[in-house]
């Protein structure tokens, strides 16, 4: 299958292309031009304006004395709930450490203690301290700014902002050589063109866009998963959405992008408490408040089922210097009419990661020659079934200079491009807030047969919405159409409750159900699915 869109008018070209501008983007691209590749890095809005840029919380590493790479990986496994590739494990967690270090020497500068080393902070799921953060709450920004900055000086790596790829293109063996892109602009790359490359490299983030409640911004609509089905590449884990437990509640109409209250400020001593001001964390889990954010938002949405309330209370009255310490998070509580210092925060769950996606080997490959995916994008399976806390954009240092290594060695000769002979589509952009909505009522953070049938019932009626008017906001709802049909059928299939997938009448995890689901989308528009076993 592939896009509705109008015949190129223009190609540039480049050794890999690398779609995303996040730190999975950045850092493959600067890790292509050490072996002298060309790279072309596509962005679909700003180069600054993806998801990365607004991580709160920070990066885990094994730096602090008496921690170790397997510490580590023992809270990532157990916040994986059993279904974490322990290979994929241990690549992050062994690998995490040095890629901090070597974004360190690429300018980014983290917060330091009174004694002037690096302050290392926990988070939920953490048991020792090893989360690293700059600015206190505004972790990605920096990251983003000292990537940046190498990237601009970098001659070798050309931008092409406020591009969306629309679709993969082939070679006549099958193997990815470019993409057809849509900029939006004036000059010789106005409109649709395409770009060829002797390897792809998707980083576009997230999907939280699925959702009508997200901490994602506007551009995480998934469109790299999307774009991968469509070629034929399996996917993994799209059930497991991790839903942020802690999200400022501003009231009942509010949708899209909303203002996360980072677990970090649990991490400085704030507590949860429901309409009764009673603390409901502390006899749920060993840690409390500051448990695994599965565990954390499952109980939040009970709260707020028994109370009929929209959201509960974080109070972080008792955090030492909160507007010092988290200036971001104090802002947008300030915005939105709330002191934090002195009056408690009204938060609920919303969509914030997506432990699946694009399912790669431990060198970010894909089932599709010449395809790499990363961050976000990609299912590494490190993950497992709940992604652990500030694990994110480690995860997209280790395996952006992975997929750097494997292209410099593997990387094949420009191949000719073969005609697609796939069926067309493309979706009205009016069913968006439909299919958002229908989303997070049957596909949130508690699901049943019921609900998801519901909402795939609702998907299958707006596939018969189409459009013949190619647009971005046409691209984009198509895109998030294709991955709610794909979360929705695996949460389906999956008969358990495991991490961050909650099944109302499947309480419990299963041994049985200790499987990925592995989809696939045909040329054809049909679906398939196997289980996996898990390493």
């Amino acid at each position: 299958m592939k896009l509705l869109a109008g015949d190129p008018g223009w190609t540039v070209s480049a050794d890999v292309v690398v779609i995303g501008s996040g730190v999975a983007g950045l850092t493959t691209a600067l890790n292509l031009r050490s072996s002298n590749l060309s790279v072309l890095l596509v962005t679909k809005a700003k180069i600054d304006e993806g998801s990365t840029k607004w991580a709160q919380g920070g990066i885990a590493a094994a730096l602090g004395p008496g921690d170790t790479p397997d510490a580590h990986k023992k809270d990532t496994l157990i916040a994986g709930a059993g279904l974490c590739d322990s290979r994929a494990v241990d690549v992050l967690v062994t690998e995490g450490p040095e890629a901090v270090r070597k974004l360190i020497a690429r300018g980014a500068v983290f917060d330091k203690s009174e004694s002037g080393e690096i302050a290392l902070t926990r988070e939920g799921g953490h048991l020792r301290n090893r989360i690293l953060h700059a600015g206190g709450d505004a972790t990605g920004a920096e990251v983003s700014r000292a990537l940046l900055s190498a990237v601009n000086d970098d001659d070798g790596i050309e931008v092409i902002e406020n591009a969306l790829a629309i679709d993969l293109l082939k070679s006549s063996s099958g193997a990815v050589c470019g993409v057809t892109l849509h900029v939006i602009g004036a000059g010789s790359r106005d409109g649709v063109g395409r770009a060829l490359s002797r390897a792809v490299v998707i980083a576009t983030g997230g999907l939280g866009q699925v959702y009508a409640q997200t901490t994602n911004p506007s551009v995480s609509t998934g469109d790299g998963v999307a774009l991968a089905l469509r070629a034929g590449a399996e996917i993994a884990d799209v059930e497991f959405i991790q839903f942020h437990p802690t999200v400022l509640w501003r009231d009942e109409s509010s949708s899209g992008q909303q203002p996360l209250i980072s677990e970090a400020v649990r991490g400085e001593g704030a507590v949860l408490v429901n309409n009764k001001g009673i603390r409901f964390m502390a006899d749920k889990h060993r840690q409390g408040d500051l448990a695994p954010r599965d565990v954390v938002a499952i109980e939040i949405f009970k709260q707020m089922k028994e109370s009929n309330s929209p959201h509960v209370w974080l109070d972080a009255t008792a955090v030492k210097d909160f507007a010092i310490r988290f200036p971001t998070i104090f802002a947008s509580c300030l915005e939105n009419g709330i002191d934090p210092r002195v009056q408690m925060i009204p938060v609920s769950p919303a969509s914030h990661y997506s432990s699946g996606g694009v399912k790669v080997d431990l060198s970010g490959r894909t089932s599709i020659p010449g395809l790499y995916a990363c961050g976000e994008t990609a299912c590494t399976g490190a993950h497992g079934a709940n992604r652990l806390a500030s694990n994110s954009l480690l995860e997209g240092l280790v395996f952006g200079t992975r997929i750097s290594a494997d292209i410099a060695e593997n990387i094949a000769p420009q191949t000719d491009l073969a005609e697609s002979n796939s069926e067309v589509f493309l979706l009205d952009p009016a069913i968006k807030l439909t299919l958002q909505l229908a989303m997070s009522q049957g596909a949130g953070v508690m699901r049943s047969a019921t609900s998801l049938t519901q909402t795939l019932a609702t998907l299958d009626q707006l596939a018969n919405q189409n459009s013949q008017s190619p647009c971005i906001e046409a691209w984009e709802v198509s895109n998030l159409y294709l991955l709610a049909v794909a979360i929705v059928r695996a949460a389906l299939e999956r008969e358990e409750s495991r991490g961050s997938h909650w099944r109302s009448e499947y309480p419990e995890n299963s041994e049985v159900w200790r499987k990925r689901i592995v989809q696939s989308y045909s040329a054809t528009g049909k679906w398939s699915s196997i289980l996996e076993e898990v390493r």
